[in-house]
């Protein structure tokens, strides 16, 4: 059984901690993950009959097909095959001036096509009776580990780093769904988040054990200059900043061995970095994990850097504190500087606006918090914006504390590294990479 394999492989060889969470998803929670604004594909529409393409790949189909012709000119070959290899790299303005340059019209009618439009890839619903409450089925199992990352942290004793992982289904709204278990709209998925000190990605004792595997590397240098992949160490490719940090390269390995033992063929198998503008809006960094089919090069596994995104919006939006506690290798002492608000003057004052303007102050940032004694001394009052108000502080409803103390330990959002797989891809590249014909 697959899943049991890769459960086996990551789950209980790296002790992760697995989850279930639910696929309907409330629509704040991707509003604050960034997916209800920028989980989108380009689409273009046949503006007669109104059939609906997605315009990365209609590009490339129609550059392919161009190159393929016998009488195509080298030059021009060559400037198609760029085009090609950079196709997710394009902005919406960039990817319409395309389709007018080479003139691409409707590939069934031949119908002049719409310009570039953004087409968000998630299912919506309604959750509960009447209005209800507005939601989506997920795109991803990730938000699921998210936002139940406090609990996990508690299983872990605090500590970090750690992992928890998840297998189930997962829903994208597909222009043009196509190739069998490629390109579908409800698909199995397995996900890792492994959460990790920012500061320490690269002390990841383990990674000494897959240091020395040969893998093809397509780096992002080498896509836009037009070069081929590359077989290199994996301890090389991280030494060299190819790939991030140790922790990233560590699952890269980790995924090149589970797909090579799970019949995916090595000549077959490439890594590819994510160029600037295809970069997901949540990833520092990025590596695909590709197979070679009739298809051509297909993602499988995606594995990114999300570095602290998500726990940081997450934590801004339901102010729910969301990091971990580390410890100091040495006790450190630092200056503290904080605002005091008197409750029963501004109570007084604000009445039913004091409680939020309570809260500002005591989350003063220690520069806000200095800036506010300076203007307090100088004028005797102090004017505080937010939410499109202002409102006049005098010195006796607020004060500025400061004070030294010694910490000990110090709260930290861990960054996250993220193995993402998509099982029914990976099954159709082992059964094409072990298809074979007797002769005879």
């Amino acid at each position: 059984n697959f899943l049991s394999a890769w459960r086996q492989h990551f789950v209980l060889e790296e002790n992760m901690l697995e989850l279930d969470s639910t696929i309907l998803t409330p629509e704040p929670v991707l509003r604050t993950s960034g997916h209800v604004e920028k989980f989108s594909d380009f689409m273009v529409k046949d503006v007669i009959t109104g059939d609906c393409y997605r315009a990365d790949h209609l590009l490339t189909q129609h550059l392919e097909k161009l190159v393929a012709d016998a009488k195509c000119p080298i030059d021009k070959k060559e400037e198609y095959e760029a085009v090609v290899r950079q196709a997710d790299n394009y902005d919406k303005e960039e990817m319409g001036r395309l389709f007018q340059l080479y003139n691409i019209q409707a590939p069934l009618t031949g119908n002049e096509l719409s310009p570039p439009v953004d087409f968000n890839l998630m299912f919506s619903t309604s959750i509960g009776p009447g209005n209800g409450i507005p939601g989506f089925l997920r795109p991803e199992t990730a938000q699921g580990i998210f936002v139940n990352f406090k609990r996990l942290l508690e299983f872990n004793n605090g500590r970090l780093p750690f992992a928890s992982a998840q297998i189930g289904k997962a829903f994208r709204n597909e222009i043009s769904p196509r190739s069998g278990l490629i390109r579908v709209r409800e698909f199995e998925m397995a996900e890792i988040e492994h959460f990790v000190d920012p500061k320490k990605k690269n002390d990841f004792p383990k990674f000494d054990k897959i240091a020395n595997l040969l893998i093809n590397l397509y780096s992002a240098c080498d896509q836009m200059d037009g070069k081929p992949m590359k077989e290199v160490p994996l301890g090389e490719a991280v030494s060299t900043g190819m790939i991030a940090n140790k922790t990233l390269g560590y699952y890269i390995g980790r995924i090149f061995q589970f797909l090579v033992k799970m019949g995916v063929a090595k000549d077959k198998l490439r890594f590819r970095q994510h160029m600037g503008n295809e970069m997901a809006h949540y990833a520092c960094d990025c590596w695909d994990a590709e197979c070679r089919t009739s298809y051509g090069w297909v993602e499988c596994v995606g594995c990114a850097d999300r570095s602290c995104f998500d726990l940081t919006r997450h934590s801004q939006t339901t102010k729910v504190d969301l990091s971990a506690k580390v410890d100091l290798p040495e006790p450190r002492v630092v200056d503290c500087v904080e605002a005091v608000p008197d409750k029963a003057a501004i109570g007084k004052q604000f009445r039913k606006e004091a409680k939020p303007i309570m809260e500002k102050l005591v989350n003063m940032t220690p520069e806000d918090a200095t800036d506010l004694e300076e203007r307090l001394k100088e004028a005797g009052t102090y004017e505080l914006l937010f939410n499109d108000q202002k409102y006049i502080l005098t010195s006796d409803m607020v004060t500025v504390k400061r004070y030294t103390k010694t910490l000990h330990v110090i709260d930290v959002v861990p960054g996250v590294i993220e193995p993402s797989f998509g099982i029914g891809r990976i099954l159709y590249a082992i059964l094409e990479h072990n298809f074979n014909v007797r002769k005879g």
